[in-house]
C-alpha cells in the first residue's frame, strides 16, 4: 500500500496511549491469564479456599502447594487436552450456526469515517434460549449425570487454556489481516483510532481494525467483535454457573438459596443483555475500541471464568441465607438493576426517538458537532449513571457467598452410618467422613476471591469512564467543558 493510500485509511484523529502503554499492554497480556489460574488453582475442592498453605506461608513449599491446589500429576501439558479442545470449537462452531440459521433482526450501526454503515444480524437472545433449552432437555433425560456439566467441572482448568488459545489466535489473526486494509474498499473496513501506534506488543492488545469481518462457507459474514461481545463468552458463564449448581445437587443433594440467587441474577444480568443485544451498535466497544487481545480476552476468558467464581465457592460450600438474607440481597439486587436499566433506557430512547413522552421532557445542551447531550433525568444525576448500578448490581453477586473461606477434610473418624451427612458438609462411608467442608482458620481470607469482582469491577469502570471521558473530550471539544459545568459528577454525586 502506497504512503497516500495508507493515510486515507488511518482516523482523522488518533490519539496516544491507554492502558498504561505496551508495558501496561504486556502486564495485562500475560498478568490476567495467571490471575485466572490463580483462581482455579487457589480456590478449590481438594484443600480450601483458599489452600491451607497460604494461611501459613513459613511452612509453604512447591510441593506441599501444588498437593493441596490439585496442579496435574504431569504438569502443564494436563493444563489442556484435545478433548477439551474440541468441545469448545464444537460450541463455537455451534454459536455461529445458530446465529446463521436463527432469524434475527437486521439492524445498520453507528455512521462510519469512510461513509456507510454495516449491518448486523441480531438474535444472540434466541440463540441461548436453544442452547439452555438443550440443556434443560439433557439434564431431564440424564440428571445430575448429563455429560455437559461433568464435562465442565471434570476439565474446568482445561476450559480456561483452551479458550485463552482461540483469544490469541483470534488477536493474532485480526492483528495480520488487518495490514490488508486498503483505501476506499467494498466492505467498509477501517482501523481503529488507538490501535495504529506502530508498536506491535500495544497494536495486537488494542486492536488495530475497527470491525474485523470474515466470510465462512455457508454460514457467511461474521463480525468477529460482535459475535465476541455476547455469544460464546456470555452464555458460558450462565453455563458454569449452572454446572455449578448441579455439583452442588450432586454432592449435597441439595441445591442452597445462595448459588440460586447468584445464578439468577447473573442469568438476568447476560439475558437481559442479549435481549437488548443491538444496545451495542452504541458502546465504545464497537464503536471506538479495536479488536485484539484486550477485547478477545476479555470475552472470552475473564468474563466467563472469573465472573462465576462466587457459583463455583459455593458449589463446594453450600450458604444458606434464609429469609431476611434473601431479602436484603434481592433489594441490592433491585436497586442496581433499577439505576441500570432505566438509565440505558433512557439514553437510548433519546437517541433514537426524542418525541418518545417517556423522555420528550428531558432537559438537553446542544453541541456544535449536531450532538445532543442529556442534562436531566439520570443523565443529569451524573456523565455515568449506568455505571454505579453496574457496580451496585456486582454486590448481590457476592455477598450470598457471606464471610467466605473454607478447609476441606480429608478421612476424618466419625461414628455414624454409611450414607450419613456431616452438618450437611461430609459425606460419610465406612465411618469416615470421605470430605469435609468447613470454614475454620480460612473464615474471612475466601473473601479475597469472591468479592474480587466487586473490586475489579470499581476499577474497571472508573478505567472505562476515564475512556469514556478523553473520548468525550476529544469528541465535542470545548462543548464538553461546558457540559461537564451542567452535569458535574462522573459516576456517584458528592463522592465522584
Amino acid at each position: 500500500m502506497s504512503k497516500a493510500a495508507r493515510k486515507s485509511v488511518l482516523p482523522a484523529k488518533t490519539h496516544g496511549y491507554e492502558f498504561g502503554g505496551p508495558l501496561g499492554a504486556f502486564a495485562t497480556s500475560f498478568g490476567l491469564p495467571i490471575v485466572c489460574y490463580l483462581a482455579a488453582f487457589a480456590c478449590n475442592d481438594v484443600s480450601g479456599c483458599p489452600v491451607p498453605s497460604a494461611l501459613h506461608p513459613r511452612s509453604l513449599t512447591i510441593s506441599k502447594l501444588k498437593s493441596e491446589a490439585g496442579w496435574p500429576r504431569n504438569g502443564f501439558f494436563e493444563l489442556a487436552s484435545w478433548k477439551v479442545t474440541g468441545f469448545v470449537l464444537a460450541y463455537y462452531l455451534f454459536s455461529l450456526i445458530l446465529q446463521a440459521a436463527l432469524p434475527g433482526i437486521v439492524v445498520q450501526g453507528v455512521q462510519l469515517r469512510s461513509g456507510g454503515r454495516l449491518e448486523y444480524k441480531f438474535n444472540a437472545f434466541s440463540s441461548a434460549i436453544t442452547v439452555v433449552s438443550i440443556a434443560a432437555i439433557g439434564t431431564y433425560v440424564y440428571g445430575t449425570e448429563f455429560p455437559l456439566w461433568t464435562f465442565i467441572w471434570d476439565n474446568y482448568v482445561q476450559l480456561v487454556t483452551v479458550n485463552l488459545g482461540i483469544a490469541f489466535s483470534l488477536a493474532c489473526f485480526v492483528y495480520c489481516r488487518s495490514f490488508s486494509v486498503k483505501s476506499g474498499n467494498m466492505h467498509k473496513r477501517e482501523l481503529a483510532a488507538g490501535g495504529h501506534t506502530g508498536n506491535l506488543l500495544y497494536d495486537w492488545f488494542i486492536g488495530r481494525e475497527l470491525n474485523p469481518r470474515i466470510v465462512i462457507p455457508v454460514i457467511g459474514t461474521i463480525d468477529i467483535k460482535a459475535f465476541c461481545e455476547l455469544r460464546p463468552g456470555m452464555l458460558g458463564w450462565i453455563l458454569l454457573d449452572l454446572a455449578f449448581v448441579v455439583h452442588q445437587y450432586k454432592q449435597y443433594g441439595f441445591v442452597s438459596d445462595s448459588i440460586l440467587l447468584i445464578t439468577f441474577f447473573q442469568s438476568l444480568y447476560v439475558f437481559d443483555a442479549l435481549w437488548m443485544e443491538p444496545a451495542i451498535l452504541s458502546t465504545m466497544d464497537i464503536t471506538t475500541d479495536g479488536f485484539g487481545f484486550m477485547l478477545a480476552f476479555g470475552d472470552l476468558v475473564w468474563l466467563p471464568f472469573t465472573y462465576s467464581l462466587q457459583a463455583r465457592y459455593l458449589a463446594v460450600y453450600p450458604v444458606q441465607l434464609g429469609l431476611s438474607g434473601i431479602i436484603g440481597i434481592l433489594a441490592v439486587q433491585a436497586f442496581g438493576y433499577w439505576i441500570f436499566r432505566s438509565s440505558n433506557n433512557e439514553k437510548n430512547r433519546f437517541r433514537t426517538n426524542p418525541k418518545d413522552p417517556r423522555i420528550a421532557h428531558l432537559q438537553y445542551m446542544k453541541t456544535t458537532s449536531g450532538s445532543k447531550l442529556l442534562t436531566s433525568g439520570w443523565w443529569g444525576f451524573s456523565r455515568h449513571p449506568n455505571y454505579l448500578g453496574d457496580w451496585i448490581m456486582a454486590w448481590s453477586y457476592c455477598l450470598p457467598t457471606g464471610i467466605a473461606g473454607y478447609v476441606v477434610k480429608h478421612g476424618s473418624p466419625v461414628a455414624m452410618s454409611q450414607g450419613d451427612m456431616v452438618d450437611g458438609e461430609g459425606l460419610v462411608s465406612g465411618g469416615f467422613v470421605k470430605k469435609q467442608v468447613l470454614q475454620g482458620e480460612a473464615r474471612g481470607w475466601g473473601m479475597l476471591v469472591t468479592y474480587f469482582y466487586v473490586l475489579y469491577f470499581a476499577i474497571l469502570l472508573i478505567h472505562r469512564e476515564m475512556r469514556d471521558e478523553e473520548a468525550c473530550k476529544r469528541k465535542y471539544g470545548a462543548d464538553w467543558e461546558e457540559y461537564k459545568k451542567k452535569v458535574r459528577w462522573r459516576i456517584l454525586p458528592g463522592i465522584y
